[in-house]
């Protein structure tokens, strides 16, 4: 098959094979590529696809991708690249008479305007006779010095590759503009950024028809991305205030329902509800086509399920208050206790297991204490395989998206299989406060 470049943007490196494979799916593409050949250092990563067109319409709802260009040739030095592209000519003849224009561009180092314009004239050998058209060409080529790391002070004089090509496509990257949690009308201080909810969203094969949910839901930040590429969306949280937009000041007065009317997403939006998952009121069986989550591990917000704590007076929820019995009153919130961040995973992967379809996919956020994560500390379910696990890491401690696909049925009541170890997400909240100084992870 023919080759094609991928040109990625060059943020969350760890992110961009999953997000990739995951809209192979989506769009119904087959592609090949060798793993072993990807290096975060590089945006630029070889694929073989079937056409130019199908090519195009992988990448079209790309996070983490910038372009796709069909691939003409790549070489260290200008030199090397023009005796490659002189030795299939023939690839260039559909393109003589038609309208074209030339882009270039540099990963590391800033051209200036002089270098740009030199560059294009040294492909002149080519000899491409049509008009150029800056604008809408029938056309576009692509030429992109790369010299490594851009945030380098000090970067290379000379390209390590010079990569060409015919530009195709290009991601959805304009989505993190109009996503970005700035401009939205109601956020919290748990709202994830509007970059990697598109990504979840991609994972979780959000599409047409598709049924997802998100058990903590809070400010509802998954249900405008998922329902943005055409799913229907629906969440719950133990904390009607968070959707409703009364839980403190930082938040709005309209709750999810203002961002849904920001963003025209109503009709796709089922609807938001309150209790907790651990008690949850769906029906057995499968239900859902994908579940895609940020479960409260305590750096903002805690994690709570129903119950007492320990010494609490269990009769207070009984006692009459202005005539009314406490539990009974509209302003009532029922107890709680807090939930340790092993048993929600544990129990996300359990409810999972059971209310996924086949083929529908778990994505959510696992906290980690850096240095001590192993990839034995995820629990796992007969039902559910592992597609992808990246990191997003932050000094002492990193989060990671987990992507898990159902693979089978649920026969009777499996659940999660703990690992023997401690994980390192084991007492997270308390870890974190201290500085993850060490703790009694058994406790």
């Amino acid at each position: 098959m023919p080759l094609f470049l991928v040109y990625f943007a060059h943020f969350h490196q760890e992110f961009r094979l999953p997000e990739l494979d995951s809209l192979s799916i989506l769009e119904n593409v087959p592609i090949t590529y060798d793993a072993s050949s990807y290096s975060p250092e590089s945006p630029f990563f070889l694929i073989e696809v079937e056409s130019a067109a199908q090519a195009a319409k992988l990448v079209r709802r790309g996070i983490l991708i910038r372009f796709i260009i069909e691939y003409w040739g790549s070489g260290k030095t200008y030199d090397e690249l023009f005796t490659l592209l002189k030795q299939t000519p023939d690839r260039w003849s559909d393109f003589m008479a038609c309208s074209f224009k030339f882009t270039v561009d540099g990963f590391g180092r800033s051209l200036s305007q002089k270098e740009k314009v030199s560059v294009i004239e040294s492909f002149s050998f080519m000899g491409f006779q049509g008009p150029i058209k800056m604008k809408n060409p029938d056309a576009e080529f692509f030429v992109c010095e790369e010299y490594g790391e851009p945030d380098n002070p000090l970067p290379a004089e000379t390209p390590k590759m010079i990569w060409f090509g015919r530009l195709l496509g290009q991601g959805s990257r304009d989505l993190i503009d109009k996503f970005d949690v700035k401009k939205r009308k109601y956020l919290g201080n748990t709202t994830m950024d509007a970059e990697l909810s598109l990504v979840m969203a991609n994972q979780a094969l959000a599409r047409d028809s598709a049924l997802v949910y998100d058990p903590f839901v809070g400010t509802g930040s998954f249900l405008l991305t998922c329902s943005h590429f055409g799913a229907y969306s629906m969440g719950s949280d133990i904390d009607g205030r968070q959707i409703r937009g009364t839980a403190g000041f930082r938040l709005g007065v309209n709750g999810i329902s203002a961002n849904l009317a920001q963003y025209g997403l109503a009709d796709r939006v089922l609807d938001t509800v309150v209790f907790d998952i651990c008690r949850n009121p769906w029906r057995d069986g499968p239900m859902f086509d994908a579940i895609v989550t940020d479960p409260p591990y305590g750096v903002r917000a805690g994690a709570k399920r129903l119950g007492r704590k320990s010494g609490v007076d269990p009769e207070r929820s009984l006692r009459v208050v202005d005539g009314v019995e406490n539990h009974r009153r509209s302003d009532y919130l029922p107890p709680t206790e807090p939930y340790e961040m092993s048993d929600v995973i544990s129990d996300l992967l359990s409810f999972a297991a059971e209310k996924l379809v086949v083929g529908g996919r778990l994505v959510y956020w696992l906290p980690t204490v850096a240095g001590e994560y192993d990839p034995k500390d995820l629990p796992v379910h007969p039902v559910l395989r592992v597609v992808a696990n990246s990191e997003q890491p932050f000094g002492g401690w990193s989060r990671r998206l987990v992507t898990m696909e159902k693979i089978a049925s649920l026969e009777g009541r499996a659940t999660a299989e703990l690992p023997e170890h401690a994980p390192a997400h084991k007492n997270f909240r308390d870890r974190y406060f201290s500085k993850f100084e060490a703790l009694s992870l058994n406790s």
